[in-house]
């Protein structure tokens, strides 16, 4: 039995303990550690309860950061793999502030949590306690293995901690654009337990229900989708439902009683293709609307996302679902099928463990 520790800024999307949940349900040991409460209410375990500031102005700094890292990107003024820094002598005195702050708390954690006893370390989003990743080091000299899991903007937006990196044993992402962000990294799905959607439920009105569940309009480009809902709304019978910033719990009810699910279309400075969310509603057998590159299709092909990548795009593919019932069907069976091929726990297990075995940490 392995025993496999994840650490996690936070449970993004639910996802680090999806991980956490594959690994017990396959038979070996794990946990889960997070800095910070997710604001989504996806399962803790044990949190440092770390402080973030989410209010306008942190917003803002943290927005007008990641701008002038795409810029100076797609200037080429700077080029992947991109390591993180902080941007002035503040924010240099802030981290240096807060880690010395914290640094008594971190150590009795660890102490509590009996952390030292595990044999993998997972860093899901390739952060350690300490921004010199003085804890990761001190486990690689104790013979640990390190793997690096990256997610969701982890590359696109701050970067690499540079230490963490040079110790990592493995790299692995979720992400199809990361591949190209980092000189030695693996795609991987990651799990997902279709057992704990609820059933889907038939729309007996005459309008199709549509749905959009952002949690951030640009990276999953609302505005663009809510346009395009509105032109449509004059030309067919149609209920759109907007939730945003809802607790899971209600939004896998509302997706349940849906047609249609529209994950993102153009958004600007995300990834493209699917995350968690559009997982839940192919999980559930409802066809989702996604934007995605045609290198990422076909390195996905076979798959049952509807791709949109523009407006006139989503009008097209919005169009066709709303006519057909039929196809509407045919697709809802295709994703259900997909995911449990390719997201289920011991599908992504046994993927996982053999990347171990190639790595050297089995």
């Amino acid at each position: 039995m392995l025993k496999i520790l994840h650490i996690a800024v936070e449970n993004f999307a639910g996802v680090p303990h999806s991980f956490v949940q594959m690994h017990r349900a396959c038979g070996d040991e794990s946990k889960l550690i997070t800095f910070y409460r997710t604001p989504y209410k996806f399962s803790e375990e044990a949190c440092l309860n770390y402080y973030v500031p989410r209010n306008f102005v942190s917003n803002f700094w943290r927005r007008t950061k990641i701008t002038a890292l795409h810029q100076s990107v797609a200037k080429k003024e700077k080029t992947y793999p991109i390591y993180f820094e902080p941007k002035n002598f503040f924010e240099s005195l802030y981290f240096d502030l807060a880690e010395s702050l914290r640094t008594k708390k971190i150590m009795n954690f660890i102490e509590e949590h009996e952390l030292n006893k595990y044999d993998i370390i997972h860093y899901d989003g390739g952060m350690d306690f300490f921004r010199d990743s003085q804890i990761a080091k001190n486990w690689k000299i104790d013979g640990k293995k390190i793997v690096c899991c990256y997610y969701g903007s982890d590359l696109r937006s701050r970067g690499l901690m540079r230490e963490l990196d040079r110790i990592s044993d493995l790299n692995l992402t979720s992400e199809f654009d990361h591949l190209k962000m980092h000189p030695n990294i693996h795609y991987i799905f990651y799990p997902f337990n279709t057992d704990e959607l609820p059933k889907k439920i038939e729309n007996s009105s005459e309008k199709v229900r549509i749905i959009h569940t952002p949690t951030n309009r640009k990276f999953k480009g609302t505005n663009l989708i809510l346009r395009m809902i509105n032109k449509i709304k004059k030309e067919r019978q149609i209920e759109f439902v907007l939730l945003e910033k809802q607790p899971r719990s209600k939004v896998l009810k509302a997706k349940a009683s849906c047609d249609i699910c529209i994950d993102q279309v153009g958004g600007r400075m995300g990834g493209t293709g699917y995350g968690k969310s559009g997982l839940e509603s192919l999980g559930m057998g409802i066809p989702t609307i996604t934007n995605m590159s045609k290198e990422y299709e076909d390195f996905l092909q076979p798959n049952p996302f509807v791709v949109a990548n523009n407006e006139n795009e989503l009008y097209t593919r919005l169009i066709e679902l709303i006519d057909s019932a039929e196809l509407r069907e045919e697709i809802g069976i295709k994703s259900q099928k997909w995911v449990k091929e390719h997201h289920s726990f011991e599908k992504v297990n046994q993927v996982l463990k053999q990347h171990y075995r190639e790595h050297g940490i089995l």
